[in-house]
């Protein structure tokens, strides 16, 4: 098993969502750690939508960073946009947006944010193998 880090980038805009899921998906079977692959393609796919929704006209790329560590999976997106930072909340039931940090905090062992070098930020996720 592999688990060298790798870090890919990505164009902000929509195909940007599917492309992640499937690298992060690929590189997954590729260090045979199928089983994160479903929580771990959900988790990309809200923090990539996060970073495009926020990030657009801030910067033109994404990056998505992918480490094993000893029995978790570190997941990080990163952006160019620094003036908010994302925060988990509850939104009502008529909202129609606002629920993809629940999933994440769900799905993940601990997540953050950090600032990155520089402009933008990090969201990272630890998923337990």
């Amino acid at each position: 098993m592999s688990g060298r880090p790798c870090t890919v980038r990505f164009r902000i805009g929509k195909a940007a969502v599917p492309q992640a899921k499937a690298y992060v998906v690929r590189i997954l079977g590729e260090w045979r750690l199928g089983q994160v692959s479903e929580p771990a393609a959900l988790v990309t796919s809200e923090l990539v939508t996060n970073a495009i929704v926020h990030a657009r006209g801030i910067g033109e790329y994404i990056e998505l960073g992918l480490a094993r560590r000893k029995r978790a999976l570190l997941l990080e997106v990163s952006d160019s946009y620094s003036w908010a930072q994302p925060e988990l909340r509850k939104p009502g039931p008529e909202e129609t947006h606002g629920r993809g940090l629940l999933l994440v905090d769900a799905l993940s062992e601990a997540w953050g944010v950090r600032e990155r070098e520089g402009a933008g930020k990090t969201v990272w996720v630890r998923l337990t193998l």
